[in-house]
């Protein structure tokens, strides 16, 4: 047994980051390339001016079920005002996630361009948008799924804005729907991508492998066959 404050030799060598001391761009980096793969909100909104703002954010998740609630966080422009989707929201409340597949990628990847403020990158792009089921903003036609969302709270942590929206609506592209009654997708069908690392690193999600939740009961038969 090892000595109370000597390191283990069976342990793999560890690096520690205070990140309270760090700067900004130094604790992205480490972050982003460590929590991964991250899924994209490619997120459309509207503005007081009718139009639609679409990018696309990696800081984002699914926070429950019950009732449904997405976050994400929008950083704001260089000089320290908000984007488009966070003064769009702000305004509207509403908001539609739309889900990236590997087909989307590259057309994704094009809205996050800096265009100015007010900017339709739909329309510049020559993105197809259909109207909300649920909410008063459009969604992603090509998108295989798409979340419409209303904003619950909006929190300000430092410089961090984390947005969280309850999800009203979910639309999946019909293929990847294997039983509407029973509820049952078929996630590979969507074949979305995710974020690895910083800029321009993405993953596919089609390598995938299952392993089975057991019970606690289950769980001490093992070790007792052991």
């Amino acid at each position: 047994m090892t000595a109370p404050g000597t390191p283990d030799p069976a342990l793999p060598d560890t690096q520690h980051f205070d990140l309270t001391a760090l700067p900004g761009p130094a604790r992205y980096k480490l972050l982003t390339a460590t929590v991964v793969p991250r899924p994209i909100a490619w997120v459309s909104t509207r503005g007081a001016d009718g139009h639609v703002n679409l990018a696309p954010y990696s800081f984002f998740g699914l926070m429950g079920s019950d009732p449904p609630v997405v976050a994400f966080a929008p950083g704001d422009r260089p000089d320290g005002t908000p984007k488009d989707t966070a003064l769009n929201i702000g305004a509207g409340g509403e908001f539609t996630v739309n889900l990236v597949s590997a087909a989307l990628a590259q057309t994704m990847n094009a809205s996050a361009t800096d265009f100015p403020h007010g900017y339709a990158e739909p329309a510049a792009l020559g993105i197809a948008l259909v109207p909300g089921v649920q909410v008063g903003v459009p969604r992603v036609a090509g998108a295989p799924a798409a979340l419409e969302c209303r904003e619950v709270q909006t929190l300000l942590i430092g410089r961090t804005r984390i947005i969280l929206g309850e999800v009203l609506g979910l639309t999946l592209r019909a293929d990847a729907v294997q039983d509407p009654q029973r509820h049952h997708v078929d996630t590979a069908a969507l074949d979305l991508v995710g974020r690895m690392g910083g800029r321009g690193t993405y993953t596919l999600t089609r390598d995938t492998f299952a392993i089975d939740r057991v019970s606690f009961e289950t769980w001490q038969n093992r070790q007792t066959q052991d």
